[in-house]
Order: C-alpha cells, then sequence, then structure tokens
C-alpha cells in the first residue's frame, strides 16, 4: 500500500466567533474536514487544515477553542499574518472590516478565501480583487447557496433540458426576525444599522447575483425597492436602537436571455412556503420549485388546466400535481463543499471559479440596487472584468 502524503495548510480565521463563522465555517467546514481525515485527493494524497482562531475578544476565542478542539487563538491579527505557517487568510467580519484586513493578508503574501460581501462599495470589492490579481495569489469568495441540494436538483433540471426555454425565475426569502424588546432577536443588531454595514439589499442581493448567473443567465438589470418596515429592535445589551438599515427588498432582474427574475428578501415576514428560501423555475417545458433540499417539478404533460371561478372552491388540489426530485446523489454542507473546493485550487491548483471578481459583482449588484431604490428606476448592470 502506498504511503499516504499529507498537505498541511494554516488558515488564519478572523472573525469566526460570529454565528455564521462558528457554525458554517469552522464547526461545520474545517472542524468537519479535520474529523473526516482531511481533504483527499486521490488514493495516496490527502489536504489538512491547520486553523489559528482571530478575533477581538480572546474570552470568545477561548470558548470556541474548547468547543471545535482548534487550541491557537490569538488576537494579534499581525503577528498571524507575518508567521510563514500560515498560508492561507480567511475573513468572516462585518463587511466594514473586510477591506482592510483582507489588504493586510495580500500585502503579507496570503492566499484569500472570504465570505460575502467582499466590500462596502464595488470600489473596495474591485481593489481586493485586483490586489490579489497582481500578488498572483489564489483568491475566492464564499457562494454557497450553489452547493444546496435543492439547487444543485435545479442546476440538473436545467442541464437535463427539462424546463425548455426558460421564461421567469422567482424566489422568496426571509422569515420574522424578533425585534428583541419580548423574544430574543436571532439576528445581530448591526444588521440593522446601515453605519455598521447592515441591510438586508447589501446582504441578500450578493447571493442572488451569484445564483442568477450561474444557473440562469448573466444579470443586466435591476429595479429594487427597499424597505425598513420595523424602525425600532432592541440590541444585544437589551437597549433599543433606531434601524437605519433596509430590513426588506422586494427586486425585478432582466437577466441575458430576456428571462425575468423576482426575489423577495424580508426579515418581517411569516413563512407559509416551504421553506426559509424557495426558488421558483417557470419553462416552455416545465416548471420547479427547490427550497434548501428538496425540489419539487411538474413537467408540461403533467400540468393541470385550471378555469378561474372564484364562487367554488377549486377542484385541483394544485399541490399534488408535483414530483419530488429524487435525492440521486449524497449531498454534503454547502459551505464545506466549496471549502474542500478551495482547499484543493490552493494546495493542488484545481479549477476555482468563484473569485473575489465574482464577490465584486455580489457588491455591484447590491450598489445598483440601492442606486434602484433611489432613483425609483431600472438601473443597468455592466459586465465586470
Amino acid at each position: 500500500m502506498a504511503s499516504l502524503t499529507t498537505h498541511r495548510i494554516g488558515i488564519i480565521m478572523n472573525g469566526v466567533t460570529g454565528r455564521m463563522g462558528t457554525n458554517q465555517h469552522l464547526m461545520r467546514s474545517i472542524v468537519a474536514i479535520i474529523r473526516q481525515g482531511g481533504v483527499r485527493v486521490g488514493a495516496s494524497e490527502v489536504i489538512m487544515p491547520d486553523p489559528i482562531l482571530v478575533g477581538r475578544n480572546m474570552a470568545k476565542l477561548e470558548a470556541l477553542a474548547a468547543m471545535s478542539g482548534v487550541q491557537k487563538v490569538t488576537t494579534d491579527l499581525d503577528a498571524a499574518l507575518a508567521d510563514g505557517d500560515y498560508s492561507l487568510y480567511f475573513d468572516a467580519q462585518t463587511t466594514d472590516r473586510r477591506h482592510e484586513c483582507v489588504s493586510k493578508a495580500i500585502a503579507a503574501g496570503k492566499h484569500v478565501y472570504c465570505e460575502k460581501p467582499t466590500g462596502t462599495s464595488l470600489r473596495e470589492a474591485m481593489d481586493l480583487y485586483e490586489q490579489a490579481t497582481r500578488a498572483g495569489l489564489k483568491n475566492g469568495v464564499v457562494q454557497d447557496k450553489l452547493f444546496l441540494p435543492g439547487l444543485l436538483k435545479l442546476k440538473a433540471l436545467r442541464d437535463s433540458g427539462f424546463f425548455g426555454r426558460i421564461l421567469s425565475v422567482r424566489g422568496e426569502f426571509g422569515y420574522w426576525v424578533y425585534e428583541g424588546d419580548v423574544v430574543p432577536a436571532q439576528r445581530p443588531s448591526w444588521n440593522y444599522r446601515k453605519e455598521d454595514g447592515g441591510g438586508i439589499i447589501v446582504d441578500m442581493l450578493c447571493h442572488w447575483r451569484y445564483v442568477l448567473d450561474n444557473l440562469f443567465g448573466p444579470v443586466r438589470a435591476v429595479s429594487c425597492l427597499g424597505a425598513t418596515h420595523i424602525p425600532q429592535r432592541w440590541d444585544e445589551q437589551g437597549k433599543p436602537y433606531a434601524c437605519t438599515a433596509d430590513d426588506s427588498a422586494y427586486a425585478t432582474f432582466l437577466l441575458e436571455g430576456d428571462i425575468v427574475a423576482h426575489f423577495n428578501s424580508s426579515w418581517c415576514v411569516r413563512v407559509r412556503r416551504d421553506d426559509l428560501l424557495t426558488v421558483q423555475v417557470d419553462g416552455t417545458k416545465g416548471s420547479a420549485v427547490a427550497g434548501l433540499r428538496k425540489c419539487w417539478m411538474q413537467p408540461y404533460g403533467g400540468t393541470p388546466k385550471p378555469v378561474w371561478n372564484p364562487d367554488v372552491d377549486s377542484p385541483i388540489d394544485f399541490r399534488a400535481g408535483w414530483l419530488e426530485a429524487p435525492d440521486q446523489t449524497s449531498y454534503d454542507n454547502a459551505f464545506k463543499v466549496q471549502w474542500e473546493m478551495f482547499l484543493k485550487h490552493v494546495v493542488k491548483g484545481a479549477p476555482f471559479a468563484w473569485t473575489l471578481l465574482e464577490g465584486a459583482k455580489g457588491v455591484q449588484l447590491a450598489e445598483r440596487g440601492i442606486e434602484s431604490w433611489q432613483k425609483r428606476a431600472w438601473v443597468e448592470v455592466p459586465k465586470l472584468g
């Protein structure tokens, strides 16, 4: 039996004390990869992450170390960046800290992988991409929803020609986020303060950009209306604060090929649908609706023929006419899947399409969405790169 070659890769993980950084990136991705014995590269090679956790609060870092088993922690980012044992920098901080810290990492010669948005402005996001490109460093941005089982099933239907010509895409995302006075809020308070980088347009249009671009066609124009439906919330200390950021966004996109897409995103909606995110695709030959993990489809030949009559209960059970798409493969955590791809890219040069340029495209769409809201008008989305 051939001996196993282990490629150790040191990862500086900055900002993982937050909810998403802890749960999805540290515990369900990096720690899960370590516990499974690394990322296999063929029969005789494995990539093994060796993380150091970086943050501003040592007590939180020590608690995270105890939970995860990752013992190396520090509040000194500069010292971590100066350590030659760590070749990869990951950033999951709040967006307003991204540009400074990623720039430092690039200057220190580190490959970069980071959460989105990759900047508070298109200028910042493009600057990071250009810095990394000039330095010849591998770089990537998290595009997690592309690896959700439900959307992977949509992609499989698209690739098989199930839809025929795609006409439209409709997305519904969100749930009720409690204000924090009577029931504790499920999301951090900075999400609702514009001055701290909050706002659902900045947050979610970055997601919808890569979902639409990769699954249905490049976004060419946007019409967006934002709203701050809840004007006051209560923070983590129980103190009331004014909400200065949008908590809901209603956006229509025109895609290449004249496909029309519409996404409602809201922290002020109560869910009566199959999942927290549902995406419906309608085509000339069939339709499908995907949630996070499941997907239902209705082909042309299985489409009912309703007749409008509001005076009687509908004789058609519209939900009964949909077939659930089967699990044709196994599905791992979406964040972990992309982490494994990026580690293979850094260590072995495997292809990786989602560079910081893709992150900049998401920031561009968010900026254009805000511009559309301000102008009450359609706004073009020029090609980047």
